[in-house]
């Protein structure tokens, strides 16, 4: 599929890290690209719409996809709104807070849905794009944490897990609407969730990555973006992106 100003993009989590990269991306491809997210952006780009949205809340994601599809005919969605909260099962001040669980959950898997399904309803309704019939894209973020969870991560692993599983199930759902869906699965970004880190534990996360022996560039997941997008045989699949990182239990 072509990456073009005849196409629009709706990209959650737009503001900042992942989301943002992603929308600088897209924008100078010419995309309409709509940022949707409750922060405010880092850095505004030129060429993205920002929108404040709540992506737990479907009202909210049914009007920003109506705004974007009204632009020029939405094809392109990539979920990257998220949290990554950390709380061990049972730790030194108790079990695990159920509403922070229920929270991750929310925001993490049923905002990737949420977002999912209205987009999928608007690019259902435009013509295909090409002889196999393809109408668009739907991205999604999963992370490394939903194939190998640490020690404090039960609620994010287990949101990213139903990320990943959806993956295939929204591929095979979407398959006669001509919508390709997959995910992508990152390991350590440079973002800012990561700005915060000690230089002692960024070099420890660092030295498990294999090689390139870094943290990926927020740039480099947008080209993976670009990459799936363009490629239409690519559906169904989670791809990680991650330098060869197995992550251990803590």
């Amino acid at each position: 599929m072509k990456l073009d100003s005849s196409i629009s993009a709706i990209v959650t989590g737009g503001a900042s890290g992942l989301g943002a990269a992603t929308c600088a991306h897209l924008a100078e491809l010419g995309v309409n690209v709509f940022a949707c997210d409750l922060a405010e952006p880092v850095e505004v780009i030129p060429g993205v719409t920002y929108l404040n949205v709540d992506v737990t809340d479907y009202s909210q994601v049914e009007a920003a996809v109506a705004q974007a599809n009204a632009t020029a005919a939405l094809r392109l969605v990539v979920n990257c709104a998220g949290i990554c909260p950390s709380q061990r099962i049972v730790g030194r001040k108790g079990p695990h807070d159920p509403a922070l669980f229920a929270k991750t959950i929310n925001i993490n898997l049923n905002g990737t849905f949420n977002v999912l399904t209205a987009g999928a309803a608007a690019i259902a309704t435009h013509d295909p794009v090409d002889e196999d019939g393809q109408r668009g894209v739907i991205i999604n973020t999963a992370s490394v944490a939903a194939f190998e969870g640490q020690i404090g991560q039960a609620a994010y692993a287990a949101s990213k897990g139903g990320v990943y599983a959806l993956a295939i199930t929204a591929a095979r759902d979407l398959a006669g609407l001509g919508i390709r869906v997959n995910a992508i699965a990152p390991g350590i970004v440079e973002t800012p969730m990561m700005a915060s880190i000690s230089d002692e534990y960024r070099s420890e996360l660092e030295s498990l990555v294999q090689f390139p022996n870094r943290m990926a560039k927020p740039q480099e997941y947008a080209q993976l973006v670009e990459a799936i997008a363009t490629n239409n045989y690519l559906n169904g699949e989670t791809i990680r992106i991650d330098g060869a990182l197995r992550m251990p239990p803590r």
